[in-house]
Parts: C-alpha cells; structure tokens; sequence
C-alpha cells in the first residue's frame, strides 16, 4: 500500500541495489527475478518516516555525557552541524528501525534562537556520514519559553521574545550583506576583496538562497506569527516545529508557512506555553488545509511510539489516510526529501515496513523493516519466507 491513496491487493516489489526498480500487480511480475521473498499475508508501506528528532543527540540512559543537542555558551549558533552531535550507535537507533522508522530529521535542541544545522538520515548504519539523506536539510530556530529560560538563568541575553527575535534579524541581515558582499567579489574579481570568512554567515546562505527552509519551534500562536513574520522580512521558506496553537490559527497560516510538524503531544504539559496541547491539533491541521507531518520530538517522546502517535491523532479526529501521510509521503515533502522517501515507487530508497495488519493498531508490530535494501526480521514465523541476505 502506499498512502497517497494506491492500494495494490495482490503485488509485488522489484528490488536492486537498495531501490525499488518496479512495483505493481502480479500480472506484470517481470520474468527475470533474482532472490525471491514471499509476503503473502503481508500489507506493505513506505518506512516511517519522524520529521524532528534528537535522536543520538540525547542518548539513552545517559545525563551530560550524552547531552550534545544544546550549545548554550552562544545564542546564535547556525554553524553547528546536527551530524557532528549524533551518536548512531544509541539504542534508540536499532529501536526506532524495529518500529519501522527508516528516515528521521534529527535537530540541534530549543536553547539557543539559532540552534544548528538540521540533518535527514537513515535509522540503519554505524557511520552517520554514509546514513546521510540530505546535510544541511534546514536550519533550527527557536521561539518562545526554552531560550528565554536558559539565558534569563545565565543573566545573559536574551531574556524576552523581543531580544530573541532581534538576534535572529540582526544575524539574517549580517548574512544577506555577507552572501552579497561575496557575490559582488566574484563578480568584480580582483577589483573587490572577498569578506573575511565568517562560518555562521555561510551556514545560512542555502536558507537565504531557499534552498532549504527554517525550522522555527514555536508553541505560542504569537510565537507561530512571529516566526512567520521574519520569515517573510528574508524571504524565507518556512516550516512551524510543534506548533502547539496553530490549531487555534488554522486559518490565519495557510498559505504563510510550508506546513507544521506537529507534536509532541503524547506529553505532559510541562511549561505554560503548552496549556492548549492536545491531540487533536494534527486533524484540525490537515482537515484545514494545512500540510502536516506527525512527530514524536524524541526523547521527549521515545521515537518507537511514532505510529502511536499517529493513531491517537486519528482517534482524536485525523482521518487515517491523513495520519499515515504525515508520517510518509506528507513528512518526505514538507522536509525535502520526498525525492528519495516517502512512498513506493520506481527509483526510491527500498525503504519498507511490513505488517500481518493494522499499523495503527495499539498490538500489531511490524513483521519486518527494509532500509536501503536490507531485511531486518522481526518477527520469526516468517523466517522460512525470508532471506536477510536477499
């Protein structure tokens, strides 16, 4: 099944090299087949896919030594690289990918207004340079109660949400003068001298281009508009991370924002900015128009609940064909990576979840994980059908 609405009864799948080369009905099951793996029974999906994540930054049952997602020395840190903090050989890996989930976006934390560099990668291998999907895929900002918190305890700016919106003006602007002071040098040649290298300025010129958008946490309804009003000043494409009032504000955002990733909110409500948390935000979201991802913000959530999550929302008023687009193809393209991800189809990853039924139901677990290609059986009664090595 892929849930853009396709839904094959009795299919088959063509596998080389970690794509998919075919998909379709049996009928046109190619003549010229290699390893074979019978899902009879089966109900197939694209792997799941948690849009905001800290995975590996925050490892499991560690405190500080583990605790590599917030620089909180320096508000205004856009040269951070998420991938230069990720631990792959945390538990949660190996536990997010027997869930099914075969793409997360891991992000620097809240603390600081500009946080990092925003990383898509895989939830199988051991060397997060080769677990890559896309580096940078966008740039982190934060809004709101976590950096005032954690700089009004330091005595240090900024302690208010006008001083937090300012660093990030003050910091775009010296950018746009930075990536047009270097245009202007390579246009010129010798008659212009190039900037003094500066490495947050070049952290933001694929955000300034558009090449990748912002990823403003923001809980607050004005905290959303605010995000968006800056947005707007660069000409920037922006996506709302949590937006725990935009449910309130559906209307007012559609068509000023790509879309929200919304969540956690299998949570409790642990900070004032969170008093209207509630499950049914993603629902109101989509059924407004809005395009919406479902996230689990892990660890604050641990990943593994990703698909719980998503069928709390549909218990909550999200139609089911919705949840599970806001975990695949939906997530894929508000994060840009729908090129490789997100559905089945000829010429992407074989990332695949495979289920004896419901993927929302509380007890069915995934049967078997494919990512890049690779099986990992889950559950053994299918170990005569399978070949890991296929």
């Amino acid at each position: 099944m892929d849930p853009r609405g396709t839904v094959i009864q009795n299919g088959f799948l063509q596998i080389q090299d970690g794509i998919i080369r075919a998909v379709g009905p049996m009928e046109q099951l190619p003549s010229e087949q290699g390893e074979v793996f019978d899902g009879q029974g089966l109900c197939v999906y694209p792997g799941w896919i948690d849009s905001h994540t800290h995975l590996g930054m925050f490892e499991d049952s560690l405190c500080f030594e583990g605790d590599d997602g917030n620089e909180d020395t320096d508000p205004i840190t856009p040269q951070l690289r998420a991938i230069d903090g990720v631990n792959p050989m945390d538990s949660y890996f190996r536990e997010a990918l027997e869930a099914g989930i075969t793409t997360v976006l891991i992000s620097p934390g809240s603390t600081n207004p500009i946080a990092g560099q925003i990383a898509a990668v895989k939830t199988l291998g051991k060397r997060i340079d080769r677990m890559i999907v896309k580096a940078p895929a966008a740039i982190k900002f934060s809004l709101g109660e976590n950096p005032k918190s954690t700089y009004n305890d330091k005595d240090q700016t900024p302690v208010t949400r006008m001083a937090v919106a300012s660093l990030i003006r003050e910091t775009l602007f010296r950018a746009k003068k930075y990536a047009e002071d270097k245009e202007r040098s390579e246009t010129e040649g010798e008659e212009a001298d190039p900037p003094e290298f500066d490495s947050k300025c070049e952290a933001l010129l694929p955000l300034l281009k558009g090449d990748i958008p912002a990823h403003f946490h923001a809980h607050r309804a004005d905290d959303i508009f605010t995000a968006l009003r800056i947005c707007q000043e660069f000409s920037i494409p922006c996506l709302i991370v949590h937006g725990t009032e935009a449910h309130l504000v559906a209307e007012e955002l559609r068509g000023d924002c790509l879309g929200v990733l919304s969540g956690p909110f299998l949570t409790d409500r642990s900070k004032p900015e969170l008093k209207h948390l509630t499950p049914a935000s993603p629902g109101i979201l989509s059924s407004s128009g809005l395009p919406t991802a479902i996230i689990t913000d892990h660890p604050e959530t641990p990943i593994h609940y990703l698909t719980l999550c998503a069928a709390v929302a549909v218990r909550e008023g999200m139609s089911r064909e919705n949840a599970l687009r806001a975990i695949t193809c939906d997530a894929a393209a508000l994060c840009g990576i729908s090129h490789r991800v997100g559905s089945i189809e000829k010429g992407k990853d074989a990332d695949l979840v495979l289920y004896r039924g419901d993927p929302l139901d509380l007890m069915q677990k995934p049967a078997a994980v494919m990512c890049n290609g690779h099986f990992r059986i889950l559950d053994r009664s299918f170990s005569a059908t399978f070949d890991e090595n296929a």
